[in-house]
């Protein structure tokens, strides 16, 4: 299992960052885990594209708000 870090968000798309040589492939689909009220909830994205400087975009399946 690969982490990356969220660097940007605009609307449903994301831009996330991963270390050297751990970029997902393009139409995989990522789990993002997060707390939100105290609960912990996961929202699904599919990558979209390689941005370079390891960095990928992704769209996510659910809302980003």
């Amino acid at each position: 299992m690969n982490t990356g870090k969220i660097v940007q968000i605009i609307g449903p798309v994301l831009d996330i960052e991963f270390q050297q040589g751990q970029l997902p492939r393009i139409l995989n689909a990522l789990k993002i885990k997060y707390t939100e009220d105290g609960q912990e909830r996961t929202l699904t994205a599919e990558v979209a594209q390689h941005l370079g400087d390891n960095t990928i975009r992704a769209i996510t399946l659910g809302p980003t708000t």
